[in-house]
């Protein structure tokens, strides 16, 4: 059996069966705080050394030099190209219309508030290599981050044992505008952005998906003060479909998660049996012409097919699940999206594969894992920039509001803010 079947579960049994794969992170931790005590301690020499250790390459220069990155645009095809170009323009689009407004308002007679939207300054980006470069990546990041305003937007992505970047990756940065980029990924990459490292500067913030390592080394940093997008964990999917999906379609979208790595999870959910058999049996067929067919036969065996009695069971179930990805495969997926509460990004009907976020559509394939969404949002322009609040008082808003301030300062005993305001009311009313 691919997927555990799971047939009219009680409340009580749902937490223990939505449970995602449990991995013990403790070992991973303390390897994790080596790297990054050496990397705040010795700097680029401790970065590079790593590089040599888990990439295979010593690189004199973590800097990847201009004329590569221009070079990058005659390696990959053309039909590449196009893709990429017609992709960043629907990213850009979308988070170009996310842009906040800037509201000031007059909370009563002579007191005025307001708040001001601004970019971070600096911001680093994490993109994996590998056997799987993430370019797409390398868009839903940058792209935003220009949009927003970002003064210096840099980019840390590891090395082939020749010391090359993908090349695809090198483009898509020069695509999105990226300033700078270097050599080197893991949680010595995440040490190197957090505090600086040579020529590899501190940022703000940190953004980006990795492995465990990554992931655990986000987390430190940002114990540390250094501010991380996300937390961020393996990939997962959520599936709700009913007779009228086509069986073909939810198995494809299942294998597509379950192919990105052994930690990940799928789940199906349904109000009709016949919909798990049919889907079982395609996922099965589908499996077989898979290139990373083990490791989603990993991934399925950690995974769920969950057979429950109405809609409302269901939706209650991916509100308590809050999936990364919830997939809509129904007659009416407009009903029931409407009822999301929880959920990273969602793909409503048929025609809206998963792998279109990942890509293409435009919205931002950066979001919350592992139960996060309940109370995180994915990456978004606002993502990149803070707010900041401004209030404007004149003397006669002062004479209105004083005796408020006054009032309870004094009743938190906090007689420095009631005097702060005291002081200037007795000026005005003797003037």
């Amino acid at each position: 059996m691919l997927m555990q079947i799971v047939k009219y579960p009680d409340r009580k049994s749902l937490n223990r069966l939505l449970q995602r794969p449990l991995m013990d992170s403790s070992t991973q931790e303390s390897t994790v705080e080596r790297i990054l005590r050496r990397v705040k301690k010795k700097g680029e020499e401790a970065v590079k050394e790593y590089t040599r250790q888990f990439d295979g390459f010593f690189p004199e220069n973590l800097e990847v030099s201009t004329s590569d990155i221009e070079r990058a645009a005659g390696q990959i095809s053309g039909e590449l190209k196009q893709a990429m170009e017609r992709a960043a323009t629907n990213i850009r689009n979308f988070h170009e219309a996310q842009w906040p407004e800037s509201p000031v308002v007059e909370t009563s007679p002579g007191v005025e508030c307001s708040i001001r939207y601004l970019p971070l300054e600096n911001v680093g980006l994490y993109i994996p290599g590998g056997t799987a470069p993430l370019f797409s990546t390398v868009l839903m990041l940058a792209i935003p981050a220009r949009v927003a305003g970002c003064r210096e937007v840099i980019m840390c992505t590891p090395p082939d044992k020749n010391g090359k970047v993908h090349p695809a990756i090198l483009y898509a940065a020069f695509l999105a505008g990226v300033q700078r980029v270097f050599r080197c990924g893991g949680a010595q990459a995440v040490a190197a952005m957090a505090w600086g490292a040579g020529s590899v500067p501190a940022v703000d913030k940190i953004f980006g998906p990795g492995n465990r390592y990554v992931t655990m080394a986000k987390q430190l940093v940002n114990r540390e003060g250094v501010a991380i997008d996300l937390p961020a964990g393996p990939s997962e999917v959520l599936v709700v479909a009913d007779g009228t999906a086509d069986p073909e379609f939810v198995a494809a979208d299942l294998l597509s998660q379950a192919e990105h790595g052994p930690d990940s999870q799928v789940l199906l959910v349904t109000t009709e049996e016949s919909v798990i058999a049919s889907v079982l049996e395609e996922t099965e067929k589908q499996l077989e012409s898979l290139p990373r067919k083990e490791i989603a036969k990993k991934v399925l065996e950690n995974s769920r097919a969950f057979l429950l009695r109405e809609r409302g069971e269901v939706m209650d179930l991916v509100n308590r699940y809050a999936p990364e990805h919830l997939i809509l495969q129904t007659a009416r997926p407009e009903e029931l999206a409407e009822r999301v509460v929880n959920a990273g990004s969602v793909f409503i009907g048929s025609y809206t594969p998963e792998s279109a976020g990942d890509y293409a559509s435009g919205s931002n394939h950066t979001l919350p894992t592992n139960g996060f969404a309940r109370a995180w949002s994915g990456v978004t322009l606002l993502s990149f920039m803070k707010s900041v609040t401004f209030q404007k008082i004149s003397r006669d808003g002062l004479l209105g509001l004083g005796p408020v301030i006054e009032a309870m300062a004094g009743a938190e005993q906090l007689e420095g803010h009631r005097n702060a305001v005291t002081l200037r009311l007795i000026k005005i009313r003797r003037s």
